[in-house]
């Protein structure tokens, strides 16, 4: 390959991998759900905090996200934490006052230069409205430090520091 073609292969590539977002915080990886039914979010963890490895990993179930069931991982304890609704959420017709409120993975060890996911299901509320996000709040616990992906965005501000994982409802088909 000549020098001039070399160069313009790479001014693509770096014209290219500027315009992908880098994904530095703990998100999901599928960001819509439909209101009404199952959803299993998968929280992508891409990496530890400042070169440390992950020990643990907390997410708050946000409002309206009910019948929780998180998958365990080897070799990680579970916790899973139930208590009241802020609001009670209608699930299939029902309405629901307590459940599950936090799952906590902890006592693993993911190196910072591996990747992971933490899986849980759940249901979205029937009486969630479409267009709306929740949010699910997580805190990355290190060897090291501390990530906490607990920010809400908001109108009219830059994208916060710390966000935490969004997922975007979409109307019932």
């Amino acid at each position: 390959m000549s020098f001039r073609a070399s160069f313009v292969f790479f001014a693509g590539a770096v014209a290219l991998s500027a315009s992908v977002p880098a994904f530095a915080h703990i998100t999901l990886e599928n960001q819509q759900a439909e209101i009404g039914r199952s959803y299993k979010a998968v929280l992508r963890v891409p990496h530890g905090c400042n070169g440390s490895a992950t020990i643990a990993v907390k997410v708050r179930i946000p409002d309206g996200f009910t019948d929780v069931k998180p998958m365990p991982k080897p070799g990680w304890k579970l916790d899973v934490m139930r208590g009241e609704y802020e609001k009670p959420a209608s699930v299939r017709g029902t309405n629901v006052g307590e459940g599950v409120t936090e799952v906590d993975w902890t006592g693993g060890n993911l190196p910072d230069a591996y990747y992971d996911e933490f899986v849980l299901t759940g249901y979205v509320g029937d009486g969630a409205q479409a267009g709306d996000t929740m949010y699910f709040r997580v805190v990355q616990e290190c060897e090291k430090g501390i990530n906490r992906w607990i920010e809400i965005p908001q109108d009219g501000k830059a994208e916060p520091e710390e966000p935490a994982a969004a997922l975007k409802l979409l109307p019932r088909r």
